[in-house]
Protein backbone atom coordinates (compact mmCIF):
# COMPACT_ATOMS: atom_id res chain seq x y z
CA UNK A 1 0.00 0.00 0.00
CA UNK A 2 2.62 2.37 0.96
CA UNK A 3 4.44 1.60 -2.34
CA UNK A 4 1.03 2.66 -4.49
CA UNK A 5 0.82 5.56 -2.68
CA UNK A 6 4.07 6.89 -3.59
CA UNK A 7 3.64 5.72 -7.01
CA UNK A 8 0.69 8.01 -6.70
CA UNK A 9 2.39 10.95 -5.95
CA UNK A 10 5.50 10.63 -8.27
CA UNK A 11 2.44 10.54 -11.21
CA UNK A 12 0.90 13.65 -9.83
CA UNK A 13 4.37 15.71 -9.45
CA UNK A 14 5.24 14.69 -13.03
CA UNK A 15 2.25 16.01 -14.46
CA UNK A 16 0.79 13.51 -16.20
CA UNK A 17 -3.07 14.56 -15.68
CA UNK A 18 -1.64 18.22 -16.59
CA UNK A 19 0.69 18.96 -19.54
CA UNK A 20 3.57 20.94 -18.57
CA UNK A 21 3.44 22.45 -21.79
CA UNK A 22 0.09 24.28 -20.53
CA UNK A 23 2.29 25.72 -17.49
CA UNK A 24 2.67 29.36 -18.32
CA UNK A 25 0.64 29.40 -21.21
CA UNK A 26 -2.02 32.71 -20.97
CA UNK A 27 -5.75 32.63 -21.89
CA UNK A 28 -7.79 35.46 -22.25
CA UNK A 29 -10.50 36.88 -20.21
CA UNK A 30 -14.05 35.38 -21.26
CA UNK A 31 -15.80 38.21 -22.23
CA UNK A 32 -14.32 41.64 -23.62
CA UNK A 33 -11.54 42.39 -25.53
CA UNK A 34 -8.72 42.09 -23.20
CA UNK A 35 -6.01 40.01 -24.57
CA UNK A 36 -2.02 40.29 -23.42
CA UNK A 37 0.20 40.67 -26.54
CA UNK A 38 3.67 40.02 -26.97
CA UNK A 39 6.09 42.44 -29.07
CA UNK A 40 7.85 40.40 -31.85
CA UNK A 41 10.81 42.44 -30.96
CA UNK A 42 10.63 40.24 -27.54
CA UNK A 43 10.76 37.28 -29.22
CA UNK A 44 14.17 38.05 -31.09
CA UNK A 45 12.03 37.76 -34.38
CA UNK A 46 13.34 39.69 -37.54
CA UNK A 47 10.83 42.71 -37.36
CA UNK A 48 11.59 43.99 -40.81
CA UNK A 49 9.63 41.04 -42.40
CA UNK A 50 6.07 42.06 -40.73
CA UNK A 51 5.60 44.29 -43.52
CA UNK A 52 6.39 41.92 -46.19
CA UNK A 53 3.92 39.79 -44.60
CA UNK A 54 1.11 41.97 -44.09
CA UNK A 55 1.43 43.15 -48.06
CA UNK A 56 1.00 39.68 -48.90
CA UNK A 57 -1.36 38.87 -47.25
CA UNK A 58 -3.20 42.00 -48.26
CA UNK A 59 -2.29 41.28 -51.95
CA UNK A 60 -4.09 37.92 -51.35
CA UNK A 61 -7.63 39.26 -50.22
CA UNK A 62 -7.07 38.92 -46.65
CA UNK A 63 -9.51 40.44 -43.71
CA UNK A 64 -8.20 39.18 -40.51
CA UNK A 65 -4.71 37.57 -39.58
CA UNK A 66 -3.73 37.04 -35.77
CA UNK A 67 -0.62 34.49 -34.27
CA UNK A 68 -0.74 33.93 -30.60
CA UNK A 69 2.59 32.54 -29.15
CA UNK A 70 2.31 31.28 -25.68
CA UNK A 71 -1.39 32.53 -25.89
CA UNK A 72 -0.87 35.93 -26.06
CA UNK A 73 -1.33 38.40 -29.46
CA UNK A 74 2.19 39.05 -31.16
CA UNK A 75 0.15 39.88 -34.32
CA UNK A 76 -2.95 41.14 -35.29
CA UNK A 77 -3.36 42.82 -37.91
CA UNK A 78 -6.99 43.75 -39.86
CA UNK A 79 -7.65 44.79 -43.76
CA UNK A 80 -9.79 47.32 -45.52
CA UNK A 81 -13.00 47.84 -43.08
CA UNK A 82 -12.76 44.41 -41.08
CA UNK A 83 -12.27 45.30 -37.37
CA UNK A 84 -11.74 43.02 -34.43
CA UNK A 85 -15.68 43.16 -34.41
CA UNK A 86 -16.28 41.85 -38.21
CA UNK A 87 -17.98 38.71 -38.46
CA UNK A 88 -16.54 36.37 -40.98
CA UNK A 89 -17.36 32.76 -42.21
CA UNK A 90 -15.26 29.49 -41.24
CA UNK A 91 -16.36 27.72 -44.13
CA UNK A 92 -14.86 23.80 -44.35
CA UNK A 93 -12.72 25.34 -41.52
CA UNK A 94 -15.60 25.13 -39.49
CA UNK A 95 -15.39 21.34 -39.59
CA UNK A 96 -13.03 21.16 -37.10
CA UNK A 97 -15.31 22.61 -34.73
CA UNK A 98 -17.92 19.68 -35.43
CA UNK A 99 -15.00 17.20 -34.83
CA UNK A 100 -14.72 18.75 -31.53
CA UNK A 101 -18.31 18.60 -30.48
CA UNK A 102 -18.68 15.13 -31.83
CA UNK A 103 -15.65 14.54 -28.93
CA UNK A 104 -17.83 16.50 -26.29
CA UNK A 105 -21.15 14.34 -26.88
CA UNK A 106 -19.28 10.95 -26.96
CA UNK A 107 -17.70 11.49 -23.50
CA UNK A 108 -21.20 12.52 -22.55
CA UNK A 109 -22.65 9.36 -23.43
CA UNK A 110 -24.67 10.91 -25.41
CA UNK A 111 -22.89 8.90 -29.19
CA UNK A 112 -20.52 7.02 -29.98
CA UNK A 113 -18.29 7.33 -32.76
CA UNK A 114 -18.63 3.55 -33.87
CA UNK A 115 -22.51 4.22 -33.87
CA UNK A 116 -23.62 3.73 -37.63
CA UNK A 117 -24.92 7.36 -38.53
CA UNK A 118 -28.45 5.85 -39.38
CA UNK A 119 -28.85 4.91 -35.26
CA UNK A 120 -29.15 8.68 -35.38
CA UNK A 121 -31.09 10.25 -38.75
CA UNK A 122 -32.97 7.05 -39.40
CA UNK A 123 -32.62 4.51 -42.23
CA UNK A 124 -32.81 5.45 -45.89
CA UNK A 125 -30.73 8.86 -45.82
CA UNK A 126 -28.65 7.45 -48.63
CA UNK A 127 -29.78 5.68 -51.82
CA UNK A 128 -27.47 2.88 -50.98
CA UNK A 129 -28.35 -0.88 -50.52
CA UNK A 130 -29.49 -0.88 -46.68
CA UNK A 131 -26.54 -3.06 -46.24
CA UNK A 132 -24.00 -0.66 -47.32
CA UNK A 133 -26.00 2.08 -45.52
CA UNK A 134 -25.54 0.08 -42.24
CA UNK A 135 -22.09 -0.05 -43.00
CA UNK A 136 -21.39 3.93 -42.37
CA UNK A 137 -20.62 4.83 -39.06
CA UNK A 138 -20.05 8.28 -37.27
CA UNK A 139 -16.36 7.55 -37.74
CA UNK A 140 -16.59 7.01 -41.21
CA UNK A 141 -18.03 10.90 -41.64
CA UNK A 142 -15.38 12.21 -39.45
CA UNK A 143 -12.82 10.34 -41.59
CA UNK A 144 -14.23 11.42 -45.27
CA UNK A 145 -14.33 7.48 -45.88
CA UNK A 146 -18.29 6.87 -45.99
CA UNK A 147 -17.71 5.22 -49.86
CA UNK A 148 -20.36 7.59 -50.92
CA UNK A 149 -20.09 8.94 -54.11
CA UNK A 150 -18.28 12.62 -54.25
CA UNK A 151 -18.50 12.74 -58.08
CA UNK A 152 -22.20 13.87 -58.38
CA UNK A 153 -23.05 17.03 -59.60
CA UNK A 154 -23.74 18.10 -56.06
CA UNK A 155 -21.14 17.15 -53.99
CA UNK A 156 -22.83 19.53 -51.12
CA UNK A 157 -25.86 17.70 -51.58
CA UNK A 158 -27.50 15.72 -48.14
CA UNK A 159 -30.80 14.31 -50.13
CA UNK A 160 -30.43 10.66 -49.90
CA UNK A 161 -30.30 10.57 -54.15
CA UNK A 162 -27.50 12.49 -54.00
CA UNK A 163 -25.36 10.11 -51.65
CA UNK A 164 -24.97 7.08 -53.93
CA UNK A 165 -22.98 4.05 -53.14
CA UNK A 166 -19.41 3.77 -54.99
CA UNK A 167 -17.12 1.83 -52.12
CA UNK A 168 -17.49 0.00 -48.73
CA UNK A 169 -17.01 2.46 -46.26
CA UNK A 170 -13.95 2.52 -45.03
CA UNK A 171 -12.06 1.51 -48.18
CA UNK A 172 -12.00 5.00 -49.87
CA UNK A 173 -10.85 8.83 -49.06
CA UNK A 174 -12.52 11.28 -50.29
CA UNK A 175 -13.64 15.16 -49.48
CA UNK A 176 -16.83 14.72 -49.58
CA UNK A 177 -18.99 17.51 -47.69
CA UNK A 178 -22.27 16.19 -47.76
CA UNK A 179 -22.08 12.84 -45.33
CA UNK A 180 -19.83 15.51 -43.62
CA UNK A 181 -22.86 17.97 -43.19
CA UNK A 182 -25.30 15.40 -42.11
CA UNK A 183 -22.92 15.12 -38.85
CA UNK A 184 -25.03 18.19 -37.50
CA UNK A 185 -27.68 16.03 -37.35
CA UNK A 186 -26.23 13.36 -35.97
CA UNK A 187 -24.91 15.87 -33.52
CA UNK A 188 -28.60 17.50 -32.58
CA UNK A 189 -30.68 14.18 -32.79
CA UNK A 190 -28.12 12.87 -29.93
CA UNK A 191 -27.48 15.85 -27.47
CA UNK A 192 -31.31 16.94 -28.28
CA UNK A 193 -30.37 20.38 -28.24
CA UNK A 194 -29.12 22.90 -31.45
CA UNK A 195 -25.71 23.16 -32.92
CA UNK A 196 -26.06 26.58 -31.84
CA UNK A 197 -27.19 25.46 -28.26
CA UNK A 198 -24.69 23.27 -28.08
CA UNK A 199 -21.89 25.64 -29.45
CA UNK A 200 -22.94 28.39 -26.45
CA UNK A 201 -22.84 25.06 -23.90
CA UNK A 202 -19.48 23.83 -24.81
CA UNK A 203 -17.65 26.40 -26.33
CA UNK A 204 -18.84 29.77 -25.71
CA UNK A 205 -19.41 29.17 -21.67
CA UNK A 206 -16.33 27.50 -20.88
CA UNK A 207 -13.87 29.58 -23.17
CA UNK A 208 -15.52 32.40 -24.91
CA UNK A 209 -15.82 30.99 -27.78
CA UNK A 210 -18.76 32.49 -29.93
CA UNK A 211 -20.26 32.68 -32.97
CA UNK A 212 -22.98 30.78 -34.81
CA UNK A 213 -24.33 28.68 -37.33
CA UNK A 214 -26.34 29.68 -40.30
CA UNK A 215 -27.61 27.77 -43.20
CA UNK A 216 -26.70 28.47 -46.66
CA UNK A 217 -28.15 25.78 -48.87
CA UNK A 218 -27.34 22.13 -47.97
CA UNK A 219 -24.67 23.67 -45.87
CA UNK A 220 -24.69 25.04 -41.70
CA UNK A 221 -21.25 27.59 -42.05
CA UNK A 222 -19.54 28.93 -38.83
CA UNK A 223 -19.34 32.74 -38.51
CA UNK A 224 -17.22 34.32 -35.79
CA UNK A 225 -15.30 37.13 -35.04
CA UNK A 226 -11.23 36.21 -35.50
CA UNK A 227 -10.54 35.92 -32.16
CA UNK A 228 -13.23 33.25 -31.34
CA UNK A 229 -11.12 31.55 -33.97
CA UNK A 230 -7.86 32.43 -32.05
CA UNK A 231 -9.49 31.03 -28.87
CA UNK A 232 -10.40 27.78 -30.71
CA UNK A 233 -6.83 26.86 -31.52
CA UNK A 234 -5.23 28.11 -28.55
CA UNK A 235 -8.05 25.51 -27.05
CA UNK A 236 -7.11 22.76 -29.33
CA UNK A 237 -3.13 23.55 -29.14
CA UNK A 238 -3.67 22.90 -25.29
CA UNK A 239 -5.37 19.45 -25.44
CA UNK A 240 -8.95 20.76 -24.82
CA UNK A 241 -8.11 22.43 -21.84
CA UNK A 242 -8.86 26.07 -20.93
CA UNK A 243 -6.80 27.77 -18.04
CA UNK A 244 -6.65 24.76 -16.35
CA UNK A 245 -10.51 23.22 -17.01
CA UNK A 246 -10.31 20.19 -18.90
CA UNK A 247 -13.63 20.75 -21.38
CA UNK A 248 -12.18 17.62 -22.98
CA UNK A 249 -11.99 14.62 -20.63
CA UNK A 250 -11.98 12.05 -23.51
CA UNK A 251 -8.23 12.22 -24.02
CA UNK A 252 -7.80 9.27 -26.28
CA UNK A 253 -10.81 10.99 -28.81
CA UNK A 254 -8.35 14.02 -28.53
CA UNK A 255 -5.83 12.30 -29.49
CA UNK A 256 -7.12 10.14 -32.29
CA UNK A 257 -8.75 13.82 -33.51
CA UNK A 258 -5.35 15.34 -34.67
CA UNK A 259 -3.69 12.34 -35.92
CA UNK A 260 -3.91 9.52 -39.07
CA UNK A 261 -7.67 8.24 -38.86
CA UNK A 262 -7.25 5.90 -41.57
CA UNK A 263 -4.63 4.61 -43.91
CA UNK A 264 -5.55 5.89 -46.95
CA UNK A 265 -5.08 9.72 -46.85
CA UNK A 266 -2.24 9.87 -43.81
CA UNK A 267 -2.41 13.58 -43.55
CA UNK A 268 -6.13 13.79 -42.33
CA UNK A 269 -7.34 12.91 -39.03
CA UNK A 270 -11.39 13.68 -38.16
CA UNK A 271 -11.47 16.76 -40.10
CA UNK A 272 -8.10 18.22 -39.17
CA UNK A 273 -5.83 18.20 -41.69
CA UNK A 274 -2.66 16.77 -40.72
CA UNK A 275 1.34 18.35 -41.48
CA UNK A 276 4.44 16.42 -41.45
CA UNK A 277 3.34 12.99 -43.06
CA UNK A 278 4.73 10.48 -45.60
CA UNK A 279 2.22 11.49 -48.08
CA UNK A 280 -1.24 13.46 -48.61
CA UNK A 281 -4.54 13.32 -50.91
CA UNK A 282 -6.38 15.90 -52.14
CA UNK A 283 -10.14 17.31 -52.52
CA UNK A 284 -11.44 16.05 -55.92
CA UNK A 285 -8.46 13.55 -56.91
CA UNK A 286 -7.43 9.99 -55.56
CA UNK A 287 -3.98 10.75 -56.12
CA UNK A 288 -1.56 10.21 -53.28
CA UNK A 289 1.27 12.81 -53.29
CA UNK A 290 4.44 12.10 -51.60
CA UNK A 291 5.72 14.26 -48.68
CA UNK A 292 4.12 16.70 -46.41
CA UNK A 293 1.14 19.52 -48.02
CA UNK A 294 2.85 22.19 -46.26
CA UNK A 295 6.49 21.74 -46.21
CA UNK A 296 7.65 24.83 -45.27
CA UNK A 297 5.43 24.43 -41.89
CA UNK A 298 6.53 22.44 -38.74
CA UNK A 299 5.85 18.99 -39.36
CA UNK A 300 3.91 18.79 -35.64
CA UNK A 301 1.34 21.63 -37.37
CA UNK A 302 -1.97 20.78 -37.74
CA UNK A 303 -4.92 23.10 -39.12
CA UNK A 304 -8.51 23.72 -40.42
CA UNK A 305 -8.39 24.86 -43.80
CA UNK A 306 -11.69 26.12 -45.56
CA UNK A 307 -12.56 27.54 -48.75
CA UNK A 308 -11.34 30.92 -50.27
CA UNK A 309 -8.61 30.44 -47.75
CA UNK A 310 -9.87 30.45 -43.94
CA UNK A 311 -6.96 28.94 -42.50
CA UNK A 312 -6.07 27.59 -38.90
CA UNK A 313 -2.86 26.57 -38.30
CA UNK A 314 -1.90 24.95 -34.59
CA UNK A 315 1.63 23.92 -33.84
CA UNK A 316 1.45 22.32 -29.85
CA UNK A 317 5.21 22.13 -29.84
CA UNK A 318 5.51 26.13 -29.94
CA UNK A 319 2.66 27.15 -28.47
CA UNK A 320 2.10 28.76 -32.07
CA UNK A 321 -1.52 29.25 -33.03
CA UNK A 322 -2.05 31.23 -36.22
CA UNK A 323 -5.41 32.30 -38.72
CA UNK A 324 -6.28 34.16 -41.64
CA UNK A 325 -9.64 35.13 -43.02
CA UNK A 326 -10.66 36.58 -46.14
CA UNK A 327 -11.89 36.51 -49.76
CA UNK A 328 -10.65 34.06 -52.20
CA UNK A 329 -7.39 34.21 -52.63
CA UNK A 330 -7.16 31.49 -55.34
CA UNK A 331 -9.13 28.63 -56.03
CA UNK A 332 -10.22 25.10 -54.77
CA UNK A 333 -11.67 23.94 -51.53
CA UNK A 334 -8.79 23.72 -49.46
CA UNK A 335 -6.18 26.22 -49.70
CA UNK A 336 -2.98 24.95 -49.74
CA UNK A 337 -0.34 26.78 -51.49
CA UNK A 338 -1.58 30.05 -49.48
CA UNK A 339 -0.97 28.32 -46.32
CA UNK A 340 2.44 27.14 -47.31
CA UNK A 341 3.39 30.69 -48.69
CA UNK A 342 2.17 32.34 -45.24
CA UNK A 343 4.76 29.95 -43.41
CA UNK A 344 7.14 30.77 -45.66
CA UNK A 345 6.88 34.02 -44.76
CA UNK A 346 6.81 33.44 -41.16
CA UNK A 347 10.17 31.83 -41.07
CA UNK A 348 11.65 34.51 -42.15
CA UNK A 349 10.21 36.60 -39.30
CA UNK A 350 10.74 34.02 -36.88
CA UNK A 351 14.40 33.73 -38.04
CA UNK A 352 15.94 32.77 -34.75
CA UNK A 353 13.38 29.93 -34.25
CA UNK A 354 15.09 26.92 -36.28
CA UNK A 355 12.48 24.79 -34.98
CA UNK A 356 10.34 26.34 -37.39
CA UNK A 357 12.25 25.46 -40.23
CA UNK A 358 14.30 21.75 -39.24
CA UNK A 359 14.96 19.73 -36.12
CA UNK A 360 18.12 19.73 -34.94
CA UNK A 361 19.81 17.83 -38.16
CA UNK A 362 17.41 18.80 -40.70
CA UNK A 363 19.20 21.16 -43.53
CA UNK A 364 16.54 23.84 -44.22
CA UNK A 365 15.11 23.37 -47.65
CA UNK A 366 13.02 26.30 -49.32
CA UNK A 367 11.76 27.96 -52.75
CA UNK A 368 10.57 31.05 -53.53
CA UNK A 369 8.68 32.66 -55.47
CA UNK A 370 6.14 29.72 -55.43
CA UNK A 371 3.48 29.91 -57.36
CA UNK A 372 5.44 31.05 -60.11
CA UNK A 373 5.76 31.55 -63.76
CA UNK A 374 9.30 32.18 -65.03
CA UNK A 375 11.89 31.43 -62.12
CA UNK A 376 12.20 30.40 -58.40
CA UNK A 377 15.09 30.40 -56.13
CA UNK A 378 15.92 27.29 -54.46
CA UNK A 379 17.24 28.32 -51.02
CA UNK A 380 19.64 25.77 -48.67
CA UNK A 381 21.34 27.04 -45.69
CA UNK A 382 24.88 25.30 -45.98
CA UNK A 383 27.01 25.16 -48.85
CA UNK A 384 27.43 21.21 -49.09
CA UNK A 385 26.54 20.20 -53.03
CA UNK A 386 22.79 18.30 -53.16
CA UNK A 387 20.92 17.25 -56.04
CA UNK A 388 17.78 18.71 -57.30
CA UNK A 389 15.16 16.97 -59.13
CA UNK A 390 12.17 18.20 -60.37
CA UNK A 391 9.28 15.75 -60.69
CA UNK A 392 5.93 16.29 -62.50
CA UNK A 393 2.65 14.18 -60.03
CA UNK A 394 3.09 11.05 -62.41
CA UNK A 395 6.95 10.75 -60.98
CA UNK A 396 8.64 11.47 -64.31
CA UNK A 397 11.76 13.81 -63.88
CA UNK A 398 11.56 17.26 -65.26
CA UNK A 399 14.64 18.62 -64.00
CA UNK A 400 17.75 17.23 -62.61
CA UNK A 401 20.87 19.26 -61.58
CA UNK A 402 23.98 18.88 -58.73
CA UNK A 403 23.68 22.25 -56.81
CA UNK A 404 26.85 23.89 -54.82
CA UNK A 405 25.52 27.37 -53.96
CA UNK A 406 23.15 27.94 -51.47
CA UNK A 407 20.57 29.87 -53.64
CA UNK A 408 20.24 29.12 -57.00
CA UNK A 409 17.71 30.44 -59.72
CA UNK A 410 15.08 27.53 -61.02
CA UNK A 411 13.77 28.88 -64.72
CA UNK A 412 10.97 27.43 -65.22
CA UNK A 413 9.40 29.12 -68.51
CA UNK A 414 9.62 26.25 -69.94
CA UNK A 415 7.33 24.07 -67.66
CA UNK A 416 3.37 23.76 -68.51
CA UNK A 417 1.28 25.28 -65.63
CA UNK A 418 0.36 22.51 -62.53
CA UNK A 419 1.30 21.01 -59.78
CA UNK A 420 5.29 19.70 -59.31
CA UNK A 421 7.83 18.03 -56.70
CA UNK A 422 11.04 19.64 -56.13
CA UNK A 423 13.49 17.38 -54.48
CA UNK A 424 16.62 17.92 -52.74
CA UNK A 425 18.81 14.91 -51.86
CA UNK A 426 22.05 14.20 -50.64
CA UNK A 427 23.96 11.21 -48.94
CA UNK A 428 21.92 10.92 -46.40
CA UNK A 429 19.06 13.15 -46.77
CA UNK A 430 15.78 13.75 -48.78
CA UNK A 431 13.29 16.53 -48.60
CA UNK A 432 10.59 17.44 -51.19
CA UNK A 433 8.37 20.46 -51.63
CA UNK A 434 5.54 21.59 -53.51
CA UNK A 435 6.03 23.61 -56.91
CA UNK A 436 3.22 25.82 -58.34
CA UNK A 437 3.95 26.49 -62.04
CA UNK A 438 0.94 29.32 -62.78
Amino acid sequence: MKKLIIIFCLILTSGFFSPAKSQGLYFPPLTGNNWDTLSPASLGWCTPWIDSLYDYLGQRNTKAFILLKDGKIVLEHYFGTFTVDSLWYWASAGKTLTSYLTGIAQQEGRLSISDTTSHYIGTGWTSCPSAKEDMITIRHQLTMTTGLNDGVADPYCTIDTCLQYLADAGTRWAYHNGPYTLLDSVLENATGVTLNQYVIQKLTQPAGISGFYFPSGFNNVFFSKARSMARFGLLISNHGIWNGNRLMTDTTYFRQMVNTSQSLNHSYGYLWWLNGKSSFMVPGLQTVFPGSWSPAAPPTMFAALGKNGQLLNIVPDMNLVWLRMGDQPTGGDVPFTLNDTIWQKLNMLMCNNTSVYQSSSEIEFNIYPNPTSEHTVIHSNDNQPYLITVTDVSGQIIIEKLISEPDYTLHTADLSPGLYFVYRKTNTQQKAVKLIIK
